[in-house]
């Protein structure tokens, strides 16, 4: 069956087939595709500077697995509720947002998305082409002296770099998103041959596994647990885009069942065992290099003597950063940016759009510790937490789990509210922000900011929930009165 007899009429600055609802005929993505793909996103530069990022910053190897766990466990539950209407109507999340958001208020949360997933395209496509420039030092000895040759913050071996690098983003994504789940089911997986290689070396410089686990904590009482939630959060921010975005990957899902034992599988398991390894491996660079080591390719370096393993180290960072761009940074902007213009884009051109953007974000320029990271982690979670609060009480508490399909495409429908925006959204999506958000600029409420994704979460989705439970309440009394009023 088409998409076209699945809407009636739709209107064309709503509508369009990459924002149509996928038929079920056509839903072809099983358990082990979900389970690679999200292999694929958190095997990655990111996810193990984060990881790693808590031995640096003082905590012991099983505060920080701790930390790596319950991350996990919060996002492996955001992602299933917000991943059953993508499963079920085979949307997006540009056209989902909608529901709560009005047709037209829908594109402030969905070009908040977009910025934020633009922003980390670019630091990860920064990170990688260091990846790249770790392999073409070992085929080109001077390599690094390129780098004296310096414009804009950056020097002349980087910017090659990076240009192969985002060049080789723009060839994934040319042949839409087919090519991007085939690239994901073996990309996701190679990375961890380096890591396990690197994990045995720390074994080795630590002399058995023991020591490793029994590294001590620099940090301890209230800035212990400061530190603790601030990791956490910024673990969860890391992916909050995720949270959102799941909706563009579910849409293909076979099955509900498909879906939610694939991500169980690709996130909190693998995550975990990814972690452990990124912690293992920053404690050997304690033990062998006297000082926390978080960047892999840095890592790889130390091996300049043994060019066959950093050739097949970076390579396999290369792709896994790769495979975690396409379809954290690049999928979701461009259905984004085809939800602004239906007529005018679709996936490939929007895709190529949001890669040229991110250039502009310059991560060169201010990249360059791991207390940095977690604090824009962490604000990209608090900003963000409010919107998939609002997502989720408005599937589960307001629409029952029952949107009307053709509602997301026309100008009169459902969805509708105040010329296609819905006050009561903005609303929560403020309070929400402000709450998870005030504790970076007030300096006496900053214990809040600890929590912020927590906060933007629940602040946003409750508020949201009792401004709509309110506005039928007030409807349904309307009702009555006109009903008594013509008896």
């Amino acid at each position: 069956m088409d998409s076209k007899t699945i809407i009636r009429n739709p209107d064309s600055s709503l509508y369009n087939e990459d924002l149509a609802p996928i038929p079920k005929e056509k839903r072809t993505w099983g358990w082990l595709s979900y389970s690679a793909i999200w292999m694929g996103m958190i095997h990655n530069i990111v996810s193990y500077e984060l990881a790693g990022g808590l031995i640096a910053i003082g905590m012991s190897t099983w505060q920080a697995l701790a930390a790596v766990i319950i991350s996990n466990v919060f996002l492996i539950v955001a992602l299933w509720f917000n991943s059953a209407a993508g499963a079920k109507y085979g949307l997006p999340f540009p056209v989902l947002i909608r529901a709560s958001f009005g047709y037209k208020g829908a594109h402030f949360p969905v070009m908040i998305r977009a910025v934020i997933a633009i922003f980390w395209f670019s630091v990860q496509t920064y990170l990688g082409s260091k990846a790249v420039g770790a392999i073409i030092s070992v085929v080109y000895p001077g390599w690094d002296s390129l780098g004296s040759y310096s414009f804009l913050g950056m020097g002349l071996n980087d910017w090659i770099g990076f240009a192969v690098f985002w060049l080789m983003h723009a060839w994934v994504i040319s042949h839409g998103m087919e090519r991007v789940r085939n690239f994901e089911l073996w990309a996701g997986p190679l990375v961890i041959v380096l890591a396990l290689g690197l994990v045995f070396w720390s074994i080795k410089v630590a002399n058995g596994i023991g020591p490793i686990f029994a590294v001590e904590a620099k940090i301890s009482g209230g800035a212990f647990w400061n530190s603790f939630l601030i990791g956490v959060t910024g673990m969860i921010g890391a992916f909050a885009t995720l949270v959102l975005n799941i909706p563009d990957l579910t849409r293909f899902a076979k099955s509900q069942k498909d879906q939610t034992i694939g991500q169980a599988v690709g996130l909190p398991i693998m995550m975990t065992f990814f972690g452990l390894m990124s912690i293992m491996i920053t404690v050997g660079t304690i033990m062998a290099f006297g000082r926390p080591i978080t960047n892999p390719v840095e890592v790889l370096l130390q091996f300049k003597n043994q060019p066959v393993v950093v050739l097949l180290g970076a390579f396999a960072l290369l792709v896994a950063t790769l495979s975690v761009n396409v379809v954290a940074n690049v999928v979701s902007p461009a259905y984004d940016l085809i939800n602004l213009v239906p007529s005018k884009l679709n996936f490939v051109k929007a895709g190529i759009i949001s890669i040229v953007v991110g250039v502009f974000f310059a991560p060169w320029l201010w990249i360059d510790n791991a207390n940095l990271i977690f604090t824009i982690a962490g604000a990209i979670g608090g900003a963000l937490g409010p919107v998939a609060g609002i997502m989720i009480v408005d599937y589960y508490l307001i629409q029952n789990r029952s949107y009307d399909l053709n509602s997301f495409f026309v100008k009169d429908g459902d969805y509708t509210y105040r010329n296609g925006w819905n006050p009561r959204a903005f609303v929560a999506i403020i309070l929400g922000a402000i709450v998870a958000l005030i504790g970076l600029v007030v300096p006496a409420l900053h214990s809040l900011y600890t929590y912020n994704w927590f906060l933007g979460i629940i602040v946003g989705g409750l508020t949201y929930y009792f401004l709509m439970r309110s506005k039928q309440n007030q409807a349904v009394s309307t009702s009555v009165e006109k009903k008594v009023s013509n008896e």
